[in-house]
């Protein structure tokens, strides 16, 4: 459902000149209408639409003129002004086209006549002489020739002429180019005209070939033929130069093969020669001598590359290569071409000339397949699939399919797409499917990881040739393949396009093969059912996209399908509803649904009246836990296929229901989503309506509405009226004081939506606006949002109270305007950062009020009278003006007060409020049409000195070596001391008078701290002072800094809006701009000054954000000495860095601080589509300093150099225009890495990490090995072709140094990143024969890495060694490698070789064992081959070898072995003997025997790890062994384990415990959910009889780890096994054991022994119940004050999540069971922890919290079978729940007397008044940024209202009433006293006190509220008579009606 906006035409109306017009006034008749009379009055119309309706009746006309008509002299003057007309419109006006296209029927006998008038007019157009005029008379020539019959005929009777124009054209402008050299702006105009004429020159001779063909011109002095060797010769030059734009060049290369093909004779010769300029065989004896005179450049035998691309494009274009009608010659050309093209593809790599590439590349693609039309058997030989010229074409396609570029991926689909075509036609006659080169295509791409993007295109394009059929033959799971990769979105469109692909190729295939429809099914079983699969069980994002990409092309496919869903789906959908994380069968449905009625497939109407979908099914998902069931269901109400169709009343409820409990979600796409969608029902309400009011007003066709019978329009239309009221005063609602930033984000913008759908012009019939529903308090409550402290809350209440203005005002009187104004100024001055953003808010909206200047600008600004009576002044114009005034006033004194003492100002009166608040007013002024503007010019030139000098004032701070502290934070004597120290070291080097200043200022602070020391306790931890009025402030040093550093930022800011003043246009005129260049050119040296000198992040990055401002508006300008600027600058800070003077400012630490930022900044401002020269210039330079020749020079220049690059490569906006740099980059980093200052090699190794994301993209996976960041080798070194040898040198260099005869510590720097490098990289199966940069050259090289004697290098090394492995080359690798390895009788055993072997064993056996090929014979040959030589060494897993190291290294691999061959079903029999060896090793091994050593042993650990790993990986085969009894002896031998587990948790190591007790763990879980597969029994043997050593454990562990670990196993286990054995092993009775593990809980140090412990606690306590054992009161209290402990807010998540847990396990024994087991007040006192956890901050913790009353309400719809209850719901719904069940319970337990007066409790909320404004006023005034712990989620009167709904409801059923004595009396004391204490401290507050008291004012709101709520409750209970009751009852009905869905009132 989008809603397409019609876009209206622009046509320019054409004028005549008073001689046309006396002409036509002398021919033209009143009496009746002629040519002249209708030209006429064509001309008197001004509009350009009408002229066009004008000149289309000018034929018919002539054509009812009688025969003579070409003798009247009408006729001739009315075709000469309509020539006049045509030549004088722009190319682009519609009119030109329409005039021509009307020429084009004029009769026979006018042609003549016409072709007369047009010659005359096109003569004049060409005698033009002015170069830059040149443009309008070449449009005129190409309109013309374009399907033009009159303009065609004139340019043939003036061929010569125009001929010669355009050989004077081109030489002209290519002369004033010249002479405009640097003049950027003028050169591209001239570029493009000079496009323009190359490009009409070829059109010339294209389209008037008849002119120049038969040999009439083809002399040496006929003029034509100089004029084509004229214009050959400027299209060779223009091919040459490389000054030019690309696509001059590119046209140049055409025009030149053209121009040769009309010249040149014999015209068969004419491949041979294009041959030869290709390959610069050139012979000249052959070649013409006026070839040779005019492309003489072109015959040299070395052209440029781009040169031979541009002459390939030319020859490929504009020779005929259909049906091979140029021979022999042409098919030799098409050869070269490709050989030409192909060798070019590893030199170009600058991404335009790269893009050009790959599109002739396309085109000779095209071209083989026209030539191969002819059926030249040669040819098809040379083009067949494995031919080398394909093969070539082929390794192209590989490399660039995953190109960054989309051009060059697009271009290569098309390439490959042709390849298969080309193969095609190369084999016709004989069978595709079973064709070699086809299925070794197929299978090579599938043998391809789906990471890699190009792999989905292509099988797209073989499918299309050889059927989904056979490929689904080779791999059935190839769609659930596909579909498993829809969970990354960057996969997921070419994914689902490749699926669309298949699914639409098998349906044909299926329809076409079988008759019957009884295909559909299997059709169904590969494409619908795993789709459902995933949607009910997938992962969020994967069932996004699927929904997103996959769904809507396959129900377009077979719309059908939908009804095989529903079905499935519905079936399950009552017992699969989903959860937080997944969908399940509902939210599959909904989606299905969903998608179905936004395209057209579905009725809702219908589904829900068949019984298909109910509307409590749909409510479901309305409120479902997973918020994308929530959207889904949202969607399916309200996206239709047809925008008019009318919304249901049902639907309208469902919407309401919808926005009761989803408006305050905390994820921003959600949020949007739920805006978004909400707006295409309001734009169909607006819609249908408009249809409504038609059908009203015209009765007849009442019949074409829909359900006219049921409704009438004006009923629906007032539905429609009362729904829009309801929703608003919903949204209204939710604005209350205290609701989240959710909420409010998420009502406004569904207010501003409302607003926009409706305001429909004045005069059309409006269902709703807006306006209607607003009041003073709704205006208010608007106002108050621009208190939030979120700006995006600000933003949305701007743009609604603008669009309501002045209903807005209507309701705002002078007083309140007044207060709302000195609110703003003096939030302006707050000390508060976001204080000055909402006095910017409150000033901009108020400067639209007309009585602004007269309520609050008088007192504070003298008016001026002219400006006053100036009655064409706008308001806003005036209004700003005047605030500006004020602010700068008050600025320009706080400045002068901040010169005297800045922290005076600091404290009191930061500048950088007013300049925000100006800069704000500034932006919201449309400064094109001022009438101000003397007054404008005035104040401009105030704000830029007022800016210079606020500036001069806070830089030194941010200017200084150490801006972040240079106040002490504390005011004794020796901080004093050491402040006066630090000083004096920093004043030399920043020489400013700042920090004199600073000193009298600490002494004088010194004086007034004694003063105030008996007043109050000193602070150590600020400066205090005094202001004007006595009172005491603190000043900080962050508060210095901030002040500082944002009135930096505000100054930048501002700058940069003023000089967006300058008028792009600018002329000699100064009055033009309200700011002169001059002003421009000084704020330029302002930025540039800040940038370089700043140190503080913060002050530069915003100094930069301005720049950027003043940047963008050089870029644009036209003034010749701006536009040259940002050159001068660069070149001028380049040499600054290269001179390295030591009286350089420069930063050098702090990463250069703001220097990358400032040439960041100058470089991005050049246009994208230029030829960026000033960046070719600026990394030359860079990269020469970074790579410097000789290493005695400066090293800060260099540094500079790495650090600039370093930015240059982060910045995305140089795109891929920073590519061609990328190997220089690598290259200087590895270089930098190896210089001996550390400051190069930091630098180095920044640049290197922002490299590395720059070529293999932002990491996206913690799995550092993902393919999915990283590229082939094939790919790698095609894109950066001199890093091959680099690296591969670098490589060489690294290993010589690795002497493995000499083993000293001898590490070479850079060997480390060269393994970075390497280990990005990975082979492909498409890696071909014909690139010469073969990965194999590295493989020995990243070998001998691993006999590094650095550990980590090692292990680099064995992971760089997996990339360059093809899978089925691991075997053969792997046992080259194990052969390599000692034996235990070598003499030289160098373990570190030894440790670095191994580790490239078992990285490339990990690979291996991974690459899902188990089921190819060869792998298990290989496996097979593999064990039998680890058997010959496993010496070096036994005590014979001394090293633990290499020891542990060999287990490891084991370990990998056993747990792989353990998982394999049937093959221990296989490799008993394997089994055996392990059983061995670990007998031979120090755990069975007893370990010698002690733990500071180097590798000791490690190997314990490794055994015990070993150990466990053994112990379930020998298990299962044992219980299959196998007979043989061998299994029998080998099936005795020679260590049990009690042996090695008794281990004396925690290490080899912890494993042990973590797979026991797994084990016993595995067992709880029956995972454990048949065949595997023999894990269920060794858990048995472990509950008496875990017992015994759990008293004795020391070590925190272990000891967990054994809780949680205990926990895990079932209690009914554990507590027999307690008596005995720990000698404890189950209460001993209840009491000792809540102790734990007390005593426990760390969360998760805490977590666990209560845990265990709470199953303990619910089985002791369940079984009727007695517990103790103290301890069950205990439990539950531990409960309530967990659910503090401040507790950490785990703790949380862990309350949540154990209140969901006693939900039905506890919470809602029929009798009250732990008393009234302690159950509340748990179900206020569920409701507690419900408005917890963190989603994850609601959403367990809410699976209490899942619980909850599953056990309600089993005990009362026929209704329908909500189960799976979010928070919001779940809280509203929660308070009903509590109200059910409490009648359910005859306990409503005293359960309401405990819920009142609840709602009055219990909070010390007092105590919280008082702690609020200090967090106010304390902290500048630290909120403490604050909930931005929970809302306390959304809470408040929903307890008292239900307590409201609970009251009226029961008919409840109390006696006014005890509880009852101290609870209503207790509200009125508080009523009273409220209202006072709401009097209290000074005036506006949402914006000063901004805490404090919504505390109090939200209390008065919860008070008033609760008085009126405690009232109603009060009553006693029946008539009262009766009254209540009324009150109930209306108050609860906000859930009532026949109605949409407000609620309460």
């Amino acid at each position: 459902m989008v809603l397409k906006k019609k876009k209206e035409i622009q046509v320019d109306a054409f004028f005549l000149d008073h001689h046309q017009l006396e002409k036509l006034q002398k021919f033209s008749k009143a009496e009746e209408q002629n040519l002249a009379s209708l030209l006429l009055h064509c001309a008197q119309l001004r509009n350009g639409i009408q002229q066009i309706q004008c000149i289309k009746q000018i034929i018919p006309l002539v054509k009812k003129m009688d025969q003579n008509s070409a003798c009247d002299p009408m006729v001739k003057a009315c075709l000469d002004i309509l020539g006049e007309t045509y030549f004088s419109l722009s190319m682009k006006n519609p009119l030109k086209k329409v005039l021509a296209s009307s020429l084009n029927g004029l009769p026979e006998e006018l042609m003549m006549l016409g072709v007369q008038s047009f010659v005359c007019c096109l003569r004049a157009e060409l005698k033009t002489t002015d170069v830059y005029l040149y443009r309008k008379v070449l449009d005129n020539l190409a309109s013309c020739m374009e399907d033009f019959s009159l303009g065609r005929a004139s340019i043939k009777n003036l061929f010569e002429e125009v001929l010669q124009f355009l050989q004077k054209s081109l030489l002209d402008i290519q002369e004033e180019n010249r002479q405009n050299l640097g003049n950027c702006i003028v050169q591209t105009q001239l570029m493009h005209d000079l496009l323009i004429a190359i490009k009409v020159s070829m059109m010339l001779i294209q389209k008037l070939q008849e002119n120049i063909q038969g040999n009439l011109w083809k002399h040496n002095e006929s003029f034509v033929w100089q004029c084509m060797c004229s214009l050959l010769k400027s299209s060779t030059n223009f091919l040459m130069d490389a000054t030019l734009l690309q696509t001059v060049q590119t046209t140049s290369g055409l025009a030149v093969i053209l121009f040769t093909r009309a010249m040149y004779e014999p015209v068969e010769e004419l491949p041979s020669l294009v041959s030869d300029l290709l390959l610069g065989t050139m012979n000249h004896t052959g070649v013409p001598a006026w070839f040779v005179s005019n492309c003489g450049a072109l015959c040299t035998a070395e052209l440029p590359d781009s040169v031979l691309l541009f002459l390939c494009h030319g020859a490929l274009a504009m020779l005929d290569w259909k049906n091979g009608s140029m021979g022999e010659n042409g098919e030799k050309l098409l050869l070269d071409i490709a050989s030409v093209l192909l060798s070019l593809s590893s030199e170009l790599k600058e991404s335009s000339v790269a893009t050009c590439l790959s599109r002739v590349l396309a085109i000779w693609t095209n071209s083989a397949l026209a030539a191969l039309a002819s059926g030249s058997p040669n040819l098809k030989i040379k083009l067949n699939g494995n031919s080398d010229i394909i093969g070539k074409v082929l390794e192209y396609i590989y490399t660039h399919w995953d190109h960054p570029l989309d051009a060059i991926r697009h271009q290569t689909k098309l390439i490959f797409k042709n390849l298969l075509q080309i193969h095609q036609g190369t084999i016709t006659g004989s069978n595709e499917e079973s064709d070699p080169f086809f299925s070794r295509l197929i299978k090579h791409l599938l043998s391809l990881d789906w990471h890699v993007k190009g792999k989905y295109s292509s099988l797209g394009c073989l499918v299309e040739c050889v059927g989904t059929e056979n490929i689904l033959q080779l791999d059935r799971t190839i769609p659930v393949q596909i579909l498993d990769v829809m969970n990354d979105q960057s996969l997921a469109p070419y994914a689902s396009d490749l699926l669309e692909t298949m699914f639409t190729n098998h349906k044909a295939h299926f329809s076409s093969s079988f008759r019957e429809s009884t295909w559909i099914d299997q059709w169904h079983n590969i494409w619908v059912s795993p789709l459902l699969v995933i949607l009910c069980e997938g992962n969020h994002d994967q069932t996004t996209y699927i929904i997103d990409y996959y769904l809507p092309k396959l129900l377009k496919c077979n719309p059908d399908s939908l009804s095989y869903m529903i079905r499935i789906l519905q079936a399950s959908a009552d017992a699969n509803l989903g959860s937080c994380s997944t969908r399940g069968a509902l939210g599959a449905l909904m989606a299905c649904l969903r998608t179905a009625r936004a395209h057209g497939h579905l009725e809702l109407s219908n589904i829900m009246s068949n019984g298909l979908v109910s509307t409590e099914c749909i409510k479901q998902g309305l409120v479902h836990q997973h918020s994308q069931v929530c959207i889904d269901a949202l969607g399916l109400l309200c996206e239709t296929h047809r925008t008019t169709e009318i919304v249901s009343m049902e639907e309208m409820q469902l919407i309401h229901f919808f926005m009761m409990y989803n408006l305050n979600s905390q994820s921003p796409s959600v949020r949007q989503q739920i805006v978004s969608i909400l707006r295409k029902l309001f734009c169909r309400i607006q819609e249908s309506s408009q249809v409504l009011y038609k059908l009203e007003q015209n009765k007849t066709k009442q019949e074409l509405l829909e359900n006219s019978t049921t409704m009438h329009p004006l009923g629906i239309l007032q539905q429609y009226k009362d729904f829009m009221s309801s929703v608003c005063d919903r949204l209204f609602e939710v604005l209350f004081p205290g609701s989240s930033h959710p909420t409010r984000f998420s009502a406004l913008s569904i207010l501003e939506s409302i607003a926009e759908v409706f305001s429909v012009p004045k005069g059309q019939a409006q269902v709703f606006q807006l306006d209607q529903v607003i009041d003073s308090t709704r205006v208010q409550t608007l106002i108050q949002c621009f208190a939030s402290t979120f700006e995006e809350v600000k933003v949305l209440a701007f743009g609604l109270l603008m669009k309501l203005r002045d209903v807005a005002f209507n309701f705002q009187d002078s007083g309140n305007i007044d207060l709302l104004f000195q609110a703003a100024m003096d939030l302006s001055t707050s000390t508060k950062p976001y204080d000055c953003v909402t006095a910017s808010y409150l000033l901009n909206f108020l400067v639209h009020h007309e009585g602004l200047q007269h309520i609050c600008l008088g007192k504070w600004v003298e008016h001026n009278t002219q400006v006053d009576e100036n009655t064409l002044v706008s308001i806003v114009e005036k209004n700003t003006l005047a605030v500006i005034k004020l602010l700068l006033m008050n600025v320009e004194e706080e400045i002068f007060q901040a010169k005297k003492s800045l922290l005076r100002a600091a404290a009191s009166f930061p500048m950088y409020g007013r300049v925000h608040c100006i800069t704000g007013a500034l932006q919201q002024l449309s400064f094109n049409n001022l009438t101000l503007v003397s007054e404008w010019k005035e104040m401009v030139t105030r704000l830029i000195l007022m800016s210079y000098k606020l500036s001069a004032v806070v830089s030194p701070v941010v200017q200084s070596s150490s801006p972040e502290g240079l106040i002490p934070m504390d005011t004794d004597p020796e901080s004093a001391g050491r402040l006066q120290m630090i000083l004096n070291e920093i004043q030399p080097q920043d020489t400013n008078d700042y920090f004199m200043q600073a000193k009298i200022l600490k002494e004088h602070c010194k004086e007034e701290s004694e003063k105030l020391a008996d007043q109050r306790p000193m602070k150590n931890t600020c400066t205090e002072m005094r202001g004007k009025e006595r009172q005491t402030c603190d000043v900080t040093a962050q508060m210095v800094l901030v002040c500082c550093w944002r009135s930096m930022k505000e100054v930048s800011l501002l700058l940069g809006t003023l000089c967006k003043l300058l008028p792009s246009q600018t002329t000699s005129e100064p009055s033009n701009g309200l700011i002169t260049i001059e002003q421009v050119k000084n704020i330029g040296d302002y930025f540039k000054h800040h940038l370089l000198q700043s140190r503080h992040r913060g002050a530069f990055e915003l100094a930069y954000a301005g720049f950027v401002q003043l940047m963008e508006m050089l870029s644009r300008c036209n003034s010749e000495s701006l536009h040259k600027m940002p050159e001068q600058w660069l070149s001028c800070v380049l040499e600054e860095i290269k001179s390295c003077d030591p009286s350089s400012t420069l930063c050098a630490t702090r990463r250069s601080a703001g220097i990358p930022f400032y040439i960041q900044a100058l470089l991005a401002s050049e246009p994208k589509k230029s030829r960026t020269d000033l960046l070719k210039m600026t990394m030359a330079e860079l990269i020469s300093l970074a790579t410097p020749l000789n290493e005695s020079l400066s090293v800060i220049p260099q540094v500079h150099a790495l650090n600039i690059l370093r930015a240059l490569y982060r910045d995305t906006r140089l795109g891929e225009n920073i590519m061609p740099y990328v190997a220089d980059g690598i290259k200087a980093s590895i270089l930098g890495f190896m210089s001996p200052v550390w400051a190069v090699r930091n630098s180095s190794t920044l640049l290197f990490s922002a490299l590395i994301t720059r070529i293999f993209g932002v990491k996206r996976e913690k799995d550092e090995n993902s393919k999915k960041n990283r590229m082939t080798g094939g790919e790698f070194f095609s894109r950066f072709p001199s890093l091959y040898p680099f690296l591969l040198k670098q490589l060489e260099v690294v290993t010589n140094t690795l002497n493995s005869e000499v083993e000293e510590l001898k590490v070479h720097p850079s060997l480390f990143l060269l393994l970075l490098i390497l280990g990005r990289l990975y082979p492909s199966p498409m890696d071909g024969t014909h690139s010469a940069l073969s990965m194999a050259p590295f493989v020995p090289f990243i070998i001998r890495c691993g006999h590094s004697p650095v550990y980590r290098c090692r292990e680099m090394s064995g992971q760089a060694l997996v990339p360059f492995v093809m899978v089925n080359e691991v075997p053969r690798t792997v046992l080259s490698l194990l052969e390599g390895l000692p034996n235990s009788t070598s003499h030289c055993i160098r373990q570190n070789s030894i440790h670095g072997t191994l580790l490239q064993v078992f990285h490339l056996l990990q690979s291996y064992l991974e690459s899902k090929q188990f089921v190819s014979l060869d792998f298990q040959q290989g496996l097979t081959d593999i064990i039998t030589c680890l058997g010959t060494k496993l010496w070096l897993a036994k005590r014979l070898n001394p090293c633990l190291v290499t020891r542990a290294a060999y287990l490891d691999v084991l370990v990998m072995l056993s747990t792989h061959l353990g998982k394999c079903k049937k093959q221990e029999m296989q490799f008993h003997e394997f089994w055996e060896e392990m059983n061995r090793v670990i007998s031979d091994s120090e755990l069975v025997s007893g370990i010698p050593y002690s733990s500071v042993v180097p590798g000791l650990i490690q190997y314990l790890q490794s055994i015990t790993k070993l150990v466990i990986s053994v112990l379930p085969v020998t298990a299962d062994l044992d219980i299959q009894g196998s007979g043989s002896a061998a299994a029998k031998k080998m099936s005795k384990p020679s260590l049990s587990i009690a042996h090695l948790l008794h281990c004396d190591f925690h290490e080899v415990r912890l494993l042990m007790l973590e797979a026991i763990l797994l084990w016993s879980k595995q067992k709880n959910s029956k995972q454990i597969t048949e065949g595997r029994e023999g894990v269920l043997c060794l858990l048995i009889d472990l509950e008496d050593t875990l017992l015994t454990m759990a008293l004795k562990e020391t070590n925190h780890q272990c000891f967990c670990k054994v809780l949680e196993i205990l926990y895990n286990m079932d209690l009914r096994n554990v507590l027999p054995k307690t008596e005995c092993s720990i000698k404890m009775n189950p209460n001993e054991l209840l009491a000792w593990s809540l102790n734990l809980v007390d005593i426990s140090n760390s969360t998760e022994g805490q977590i666990i412990a209560l845990k265990f606690a709470s199953k303990l306590i619910i089985h002791l119940l369940q079984n009727h054992h007695q517990i103790s009161e103290q301890v069950l209290k205990k439990w539950i004050q531990l409960i309530l402990y967990f659910c503090g807010d401040e507790q950490e998540t785990e703790m949380l999540l862990a309350a949540a847990e154990v209140l969901k396990s006693i939900t039905s024994f506890l919470l809602i069971s029929e009798k009250l087991i732990l008393g009234l007040s302690d159950t509340l006192a748990l179900w206020k922890c569920v409701v507690l956890l419900l408005q917890n901050e963190d989603l994850v913790v609601r959403d367990a919290a809410a699976e209490v009353i899942q619980v909850a309400q599953s056990e309600k719809k089993s005990n009362e079978e026929t209704e329908f209850a909500l189960r799976i719901v979010n928070a919001p719904m779940a809280l509203d729940l929660a308070f009903g069940i509590l109200c059910e319970l409490l009648q359910w337990w005859g306990e409503i007397h005293t359960g309401v007066l405990i819920l009142l409790e609840w709602l009055l909320g219990d909070s010390d008044l007092k105590r919280d404004s008082e702690t609020s006023a200090l967090e106010e005034d304390d902290y500048l940024f630290d909120k403490g712990e604050v909930n931005f989620w929970a809302e306390k009167l959304t809470h408040a209202r929903q307890l008292s709904k239900h307590l409201l409801q609970l009251i009226s059923m029961t008919h409840l009433t109390l006696p006014h004595h005890g509880e009852l009396k101290r609870l209503s004391i207790t509200a009125l006293d508080q009523a009273q204490l409220v209202e006072h401290h709401l009097q209290a507050l000074p005036p506006t006190p949402e914006f000063s008291k901004t805490a404090e004012f919504t505390r109090l709101a939200i209390q008065n509220e919860r008070i008033l709520l609760c008085l009126k409750i405690l009232n109603l209970l009060k009553s006693d008579d029946t008539c009262k009751n009766e009254n209540l009852e009324n009150y109930v009905t209306k108050s609860s009606s906000s859930g009532n869905m026949d109605t949409f009132s407000q609620g309460d």
